[in-house]
């Protein structure tokens, strides 16, 4: 034995009783049936019998079951009533045994009930008696007194009871008349008994007809002759040591064992005193099984015994001499059990598959039984440890395999269950019998999504009904249940037009842009999508979408300042002593591409004089490339490039009108893009900018004078003029600020001729914030005109 673990033990002692405890209410019932009775024949009304209404027997699933699993027996559902499935021949099931008992159960399920009943084979008069022999020889000394008996071989009838042998005789004779006893195992035997001496020189010879009567109606009868020898005298006749011998073989005795061994001893000598031995009756049975040497006495085995078929034997001995006398003795040999039967195992009702998630399940009913008896004959029944399942003993020899508990198909779908059957002989033998049982699927389980959230990277002017990604679901079900169906799930934006956007594959979960795209429109959007299976009912879960639009480079750039489409073009003016580097003005512009696509760069494409100015490429800003001279010209026209750094390159560009001047007081005149008539304005209006010069001149000179000092100074601290600005404040590669072009962080100034005014007047110099700019350039071109106004436009 282990020690220290308690070990599941799922075994049952089952005895086979020859009377087992009947159900309550019902006791054992015995039902009648004569052999050879038609098939289809009706035994008993069960359904009475077991107070049952009719459709109760079928709602129950009653069958009959017997002992040795033969349908003989049928059960009509429909009346109740239990009839004959063939003919019956009480010789052939029962042989000589009496009375012929034929067991059988009726079960019932829901709940589970055996009953148990017997039928009883009645016999017919169906067999005549017959003689082994065809002739007898008895010999008799001339000087046996009257009433001397000579036993006689009986004649055999496989009836029973009155069927069977029940009086002999010979007819009227003289010398002799037939005698029937009757001795202990119930048969009949003749024997001759003398009733007139004889006389051998007188007649040496008898010849007798024995005739045979059973108790049938009408009676049967079988002959065999009787020759009857007279001898002259032969004083001792031969005696055994033992009028009876018996002994036990076991039924595995090997072919060829000696069994007993009869010895009888006659004082006569010579010839009357010489002994040989004979079976006196000798069945065919006995005759197949058992070999007498004559000679010896010895008797040996000729065929393997079987405890199960026969138990017992009983043999006549006759020894007799050389005169003629004889002797007689009996043997009676009991056949020993040994455990040569393993135990029988036969499955009455069995269901498969069976529904997972079901509590406790009956599974199978099964019966076990050994032919063999005592120990040999007690049988232990049992499974395997590692499943769930369980047996459970019911009425008699029959078992119940039930489930312990609830069982799930997605951990294990099929059981191969062992049910081993095993006796208590020695050596022990066992049955092993296995069933394999399916787990049937229950919707026990939700669709699962591989992931909890997708993420789809779509480019933006994608063409209609575009693959764009799928999502993927499995269910641990099998069949219709593992089923699944995609779906879009309702969109809780009431402004995102998700049905116009999206379409899913309700097989597979492949999802379809179904309209082009547009990222400076729609960034981003999310979604949820659902899958759900085919079981019922129906289990379903989602997982969220987000598709994100990538930018491709579809937008130009879009100048802001100067704008393009004023009345008039704007004039930068310059002064003559502007130093090398001098911040001339800042062309701003935007893309509303994102990332690398709205990276923008300026280029100075065309210029009145090469050399003179110089464009930025980070941030847009016009300088001067060179000190003016007087001998530059007045008037230079600028044509800067933007461009940004998408694939495909995109660009735009932008003219600029520069003015060299002497000073910022100079009058200026019109440039000659400016219409003719426009020169001619109201002399009122000129009379004013006169007087408004006047007036500000005073404020002018201060401007200049503060202008100048500063200039100053920063010429002492920058050796590339007032105006230059650090490198050290621009990157070397394209910078993206917020995605809509660059802008410097110094201070811009602006001085430039109002266009549409017919008389000469300036604009003074205007601060333009750099944080205004930068705030400024991140929005879309539906706020350009806010942006221009901020910058003074």
């Amino acid at each position: 034995m282990e020690s220290g673990r308690v070990r599941k033990q799922r075994q049952v002692l089952i005895l086979f009783l020859l009377s087992g405890v009947a159900q309550a209410g019902w006791g054992l019932r015995r039902y009648f049936v004569m052999e050879e009775t038609e098939s289809g024949s009706f035994v008993a009304d069960l359904a009475k019998d077991l107070e049952l209404g009719m459709g109760e027997l079928a709602a129950r699933g009653a069958r009959v079951a017997s002992e040795d699993n033969e349908p003989r027996l049928q059960l009509d559902l429909q009346t109740g009533k239990l009839i004959l499935n063939e003919k019956l021949d009480r010789e052939q099931l029962c042989g000589p045994t009496e009375p012929c008992v034929m067991h059988f159960q009726v079960l019932l399920n829901k709940p589970l009930e055996v009953f148990r009943a017997e039928l009883l084979v009645g016999d017919i008069n169906d067999h005549s008696p017959e003689f082994s022999e065809r002739e007898m020889i008895l010999k008799i000394l001339e000087n046996s007194p009257p009433g001397t008996v000579f036993p006689l071989k009986k004649a055999q009838d496989l009836d029973v009871g009155n069927n069977n042998v029940q009086n002999y005789n010979i007819g009227c004779n003289s010398h002799f008349h037939i005698s029937t006893i009757k001795r202990g195992d119930g048969r009949k035997y003749p024997e001759l008994v003398l009733d007139k001496e004889l006389d051998q020189e007188e007649q040496s010879e008898f010849r007798l007809t024995l005739t045979a009567l059973d108790g049938g109606s009408p009676p049967r009868s079988g002959t065999t002759q009787i020759r009857v020898l007279v001898l002259d005298v032969n004083d001792n006749a031969p005696q055994f040591e033992q009028i009876l011998y018996e002994v036990q073989v076991p039924e595995n005795s090997p072919i060829g064992s000696l069994v007993v061994k009869v010895s009888a001893r006659d004082l006569d000598a010579g010839a009357n005193g010489q002994i040989t031995y004979s079976l006196f009756y000798s069945s065919q049975e006995i005759g197949k099984t058992f070999e007498l040497n004559s000679l010896s006495g010895e008797i040996r085995l000729i065929k393997m015994l079987d405890f199960e078929t026969i138990s017992s034997y009983e043999l006549d001995i006759e020894a007799s001499d050389g005169g003629g006398l004889s002797g007689k003795c009996s043997v009676s040999i009991k056949v020993l059990d040994v455990n040569d039967n393993s135990p029988e195992l036969s499955i009455s009702s069995f269901t498969s598959p069976i529904p997972e998630n079901s509590p406790e399940t009956e599974v199978a009913l099964f019966r076990t039984r050994d032919r063999d008896s005592g120990e040999n004959g007690r049988t232990v029944c049992s499974i395997q440890d590692d499943v769930p399942f369980t047996l459970k003993p019911s009425v008699e020899n029959f078992y119940r395999l039930v489930t312990e508990g609830a069982l799930d198909r997605e951990t294990r779908a099929q059981y191969n269950i062992t049910i081993t059957v095993t006796d208590l002989g020695t050596p022990r033998l066992k049955t092993e019998h296995s069933i394999i049982i399916l787990v049937s699927d229950v919707n026990d389980n939700t669709p699962a999504f591989t992931q909890m959230s997708y993420t789809l990277l779509v480019r933006e002017n994608n063409q209609p009904a575009l693959h764009i990604g799928s999502v993927s679901a499995t269910d641990r079900d099998s069949g219709t249940n593992a089923q699944i169906t995609y779906s879009l799930l309702p969109n809780q934006d009431p402004h995102l037009p998700l049905a116009s956007l999206v379409s899913i594959n309700a097989d597979n979960g492949q999802l379809f842009a179904l309209r082009a795209l547009d990222f400076e429109a729609l960034q981003a959007f999310e979604f949820r999508v659902g899958a759900t299976d085919q079981g019922s009912p129906a289990l379903s879960s989602q997982a969220l979408v987000r598709v994100v639009v990538l930018d491709d480079n579809d937008n130009s750039p879009f100048v802001l300042y100067p704008m393009q489409n004023a009345s008039a073009p704007c004039t930068e003016l310059v002064p003559r002593a502007a130093e090398q580097g001098y911040l001339v003005t800042k062309v701003v512009a935007v893309d509303r591409d994102s990332g690398q696509n709205a990276w923008l760069s300026y280029q100075l494409l065309k210029a009145t004089e090469p050399g003179m100015f110089g464009v930025w490429a980070h941030n847009g800003e016009v300088h001067t490339a060179r000190l003016l001279s007087e001998r530059d010209a007045a008037r230079h026209r600028l044509v800067v490039l933007v461009k940004d750094n998408g694939q495909p390159l995109l660009s735009a560009s932008v003219t600029l009108h520069v003015l060299l001047v002497d000073g910022f007081s100079q009058p200026y005149l019109p440039l000659p893009e400016v219409a003719p008539e426009r020169a001619q304005g109201d002399s009122l209006t000129v009379y004013l900018v006169i007087a408004l010069a006047s007036v500000s001149s005073l404020f002018l000179f201060s401007v200049l004078v503060f202008v100048v000092v500063r200039l100053c100074r920063r010429s002492e601290s920058a050796p590339l003029g007032v105006y230059s600005v650090p490198e050290g404040h621009f990157p070397g590669h394209l910078v993206d600020v917020s995605g809509t072009g660059t802008l410097s962080q110094s201070y811009q100034y602006e001085v430039c001729l109002k266009g549409d005014s017919e008389s000469n007047e300036f604009r003074f110099l205007k601060p333009i914030f750099p944080n205004i700019l930068r705030q400024d350039s991140g929005r879309k071109l539906e706020d350009i005109p806010t942006l221009q106004n901020n910058l003074g436009i």
